[in-house]
Parts: C-alpha cells; sequence; structure tokens
C-alpha cells in the first residue's frame, strides 16, 4: 500500500457545523472559498507577542511624545479610576 502524504500547507480543523455554515457564508458573500477566507482571517490576527510587542512600541511613542510614563502602580490606579468612572456611568 502507497504512503499517502499531506501537504505542509494543508490542515484539517473541527469546528462546530454551525460556525463552519457561518464561515462559508461570510466567505461566499465577499466573494471567497472558505479556504481563501479562512487564510486572509489568519493573516490579519495578531499573536499574544505581537500583540504585546504592538502595545510595547505604542507605550514607547507615547512615552516619547507625551513624557507620560506611569509606573505599574499610577497605570492601575489610572485604570481603577476609568473601571470606576465607567461604572458611574453606566448605572452600576
Amino acid at each position: 500500500m502507497g504512503e499517502r502524504r499531506l501537504s505542509m500547507a494543508d490542515a484539517n480543523v473541527r469546528i462546530p457545523a454551525e460556525a463552519r455554515d457561518r464561515l462559508a457564508e461570510v466567505a461566499a458573500a465577499e466573494g471567497l472559498s472558505l479556504r481563501a477566507y479562512l487564510a486572509r482571517l489568519a493573516s490579519t490576527l495578531l499573536t499574544p507577542a505581537e500583540r504585546a510587542e504592538r502595545a510595547e512600541r505604542a507605550r514607547a511613542v507615547l512615552r516619547e511624545w507625551s513624557g507620560y510614563d506611569p509606573t505599574e502602580e499610577e497605570a492601575a490606579q489610572a485604570d481603577a479610576e476609568l473601571d470606576r468612572r465607567l461604572a458611574r456611568a453606566l448605572g452600576r
């Protein structure tokens, strides 16, 4: 019996049929096959490491531009204050 080889570019992913059907519908609406749509989607997503790197670059630009460079404690206090104000604005 011959050996079966799969291309490294192909993969099988098991997802619920409802999710597959929804993705296929979105892909078709954009004139793409499901395979092409998923490839395009994957190329637009960032890994956690890429997100962290991008966030650090943004913080560096902000520091350089504004001089704002809070400590972790100051940032946590600002986040807590923002959460408090949002909760109050939303009536929570």
